[in-house]
């Protein structure tokens, strides 16, 4: 000012502004004197330089919006009104420019606040502690005493707001039409209040449910990825005055940020639960049947090792549930809503073992036309089960034990190293001690898969089991097939308790598969239970010793008659021929045997 008073010639220049009716000086230079209200009030009106006196004063520009003034006292009058009438327009241009100047400088600063605040935004997954952040950051950013984010719950008409203070859960809930939320809800557009110049806008009935007086508010529209409205961020109580356009643009352009991060928060939310749900169903299916006492115990150790990161060898002959006794562990563990990975070892050709196991790069091999991420990396937090590990090849098993003991495996072709943090479980039906004897298992990979070790009875070891698993599968397929679950006659209840199973439980299991679907009567006869003999000839059922000889040769007498008057669909004729009896003496012995001829 000092400068424009030079050029002025004056003794005393002032830019002056009216503001709510009052003027005053926002800058000067020279002997301040008492302003000249109505010639200031008179270039206003005439929105024209005038004089008065010593006076001379010019608006900075016609109409301009602040009222402001261009006011010299000076001797040579003629000289300071051409001067204030020339200097007027200037110094709006030059006060425009730095109002510009300073918007900009003050919205870089804001953007790069926001910036910041979302990057803090886009570290947190859960949705309750983002809501609680969001509030905290707009506050700070706007100079506003509260916030809220309010949700829309569109089925039930209802707007839900966190954090709430004073409400019990943190959490409000009001109708979707209900106060300046419910506005902007019902319009999509922002929408600022000030309650001393609006008063009835505000919701007083709000305010008393939350022992709070709001004064002036700020709320814009939540809106997703598809531009669909899902609810409002809301501030409250300015701190100093009222909420201004720049306090909008910003709230508009943190929304938009939240509404992303809210968005990926809710999804991740869902995935995470769908995964518990997936993982929960998956471990209600996975069940040891049988209540004999070495299922009991195999149980109790289940129970005690699964929630370790022990390594647990599971032995058994094939058919015994290697693999349901590695799911239960698995689905036991803290590991139980990360994935679980089953191998058959003895299924991949020795060729692509590490590639399998480990992954590729690509260009690894002629087939490797991308890279591949290995079964250890895909079990990454979870279990890896590792069924036949006897199959592996030796190389295989060095490469193998090294993972297990580093943590760190290197894919096929490449050179950078991939941590791994997924727990090993071995099975096979060899007998492994024997391999090690014969060099063609590792010894030391043997120590340290043989940590704890789960051996499975054959089902021939467990007689009293056969009955509940067979109820069990019998009814699991039944329900697949649509249709009542059949009981079991006594004979065939009798039948299955004196049968070897040299298939064990898989034998079982596919047995009660093809009664659920081929049979169709409303009970299992013990002729409906057709035994798929072992092509293996060295084995042969094991008999238990439960009957004197005689019993036990009357029981295969009926079994083999039985089953060639099936062979012969019923036509004893036939069947006698078959058996090298004569008709006659097969009706004398089926009465013997007390063996039904219907």
């Amino acid at each position: 000012m000092a400068r424009i008073l030079s050029f002025v010639g004056g003794d005393y220049v002032a830019l002056t502004a009216t503001v709510g009716g009052r003027w005053h000086i926002e800058a000067d230079a020279g002997d301040l004197r008492p302003l000249p209200i109505d010639l200031l009030a008179d270039v206003l009106d005439r929105e024209a330089p005038c004089t008065r006196e010593h006076w001379a004063a010019a608006p900075l520009a016609p109409r301009e919006a602040s009222g402001r003034v261009l006011l010299t006292y000076s001797t040579d009058l003629a000289r300071a009104l051409s001067a204030v009438e020339r200097l007027g327009p200037l110094l709006q241009m030059a006060l425009s420019a730095v109002r510009l100047r300073h918007h900009h400088v003050r919205r870089v600063c804001r953007l790069e606040a926001i910036l910041e605040i979302t990057n803090q935004w886009n570290r947190t997954h859960e949705v309750e502690p983002l809501l609680a952040k969001m509030a905290e950051a707009a506050t700070r950013l706007l100079d506003a005493d509260r916030a809220s984010i309010f949700l829309w719950d569109r089925p039930n008409h209802l707007l839900v707001g966190r954090p709430a203070l004073g409400v019990e859960n943190g959490e409000l809930r009001i109708p979707d039409n209900r106060g300046v939320v419910g506005q902007v809800i019902q319009t999509g557009e922002p929408r600022r209040v000030d309650a001393a110049a609006d008063p009835e806008q505000i919701d007083r009935d709000v305010d008393a449910q939350l022992a709070y007086e709001t004064n002036t508010l700020l709320c814009v529209p939540l809106r997703g990825s598809r531009d669909e409205l899902f609810g409002a961020f809301e501030v409250i109580n300015k701190r100093s005055g009222g909420f201004k356009d720049e306090d909008e643009d910003a709230l508009v352009e943190l929304a938009g940020h939240a509404a992303v991060a809210l968005e990926n928060a809710q999804d991740r939310q869902k995935l995470l639960s769908a995964n518990r749900q997936i993982a929960e169903q998956a471990a209600e299916g996975v069940r040891l049947i049988g209540d004999s006492p070495a299922i009991e115990a195999l149980r109790s150790i289940i129970r005690r090792v699964a929630d370790t990161d022990l390594a647990v060898l599971i032995l058994g002959e094939n058919g015994t549930g290697k693999e349901v006794v590695a799911q239960s562990v698995h689905y036991l563990s803290h590991r139980s809503s990360q994935p679980f990975i089953a191998v058959n070892c003895a299924a991949i050709p020795e060729a692509l073992a590490e590639s399998e196991l480990f992954g590729h790069e690509k260009g690894a091999f002629t087939d490797a036309r991308e890279a591949r991420s290995g079964k250890f990396e895909l079990a990454a937090g979870g279990t890896l089960f590792l069924d036949e590990i006897g199959d592996l090849s030796l190389a295989c098993q060095a490469k193998l034990l090294r993972v297990l003991e580093e943590k760190v495996l290197v894919r096929v072709g490449g050179s950078t190293p991939v941590h791994s943090d997924a727990r090993v479980l071995a099975a096979t039906n060899q007998d492994l001690t024997e391999m090690v004897r014969r060099k063609q298992f590792r010894e030391d990979l043997y120590f340290r898969l043989n940590v704890v070790t789960l051996e499975l009875p054959p089902l021939r070891d467990r007689p009293g089991d056969v009955l509940l698993l067979a109820e069990h599968f019998l009814s699991d397929f039944c329900r697949k097939a649509r249709r009542r679950v059949p009981k079991f006659h006594p004979a065939a209840q009798k039948r299955l308790a004196d049968h070897a199973w040299p298939g064990n439980v898989r034998e079982l299991r596919n047995l009660m598969e093809r009664i659920a679907y081929l049979s169709t009567a409303d009970q299992v006869q013990a002729e409906d239970l057709a035994f798929i003999l072992s092509p293996c000839g060295d084995a042969r059922p094991v008999a238990r010793v439960d009957a004197t000889l005689s019993e036990a040769t009357a029981r295969f007498q009926v079994e083999y008659i039985e089953h060639a008057i099936e062979q012969s669909d019923g036509n004893l004729s036939r069947a006698a021929g078959a058996l090298g009896l004569h008709r006659s003496n097969l009706y004398r012995k089926m009465r013997q045997l007390r063996i039904s001829s219907a």
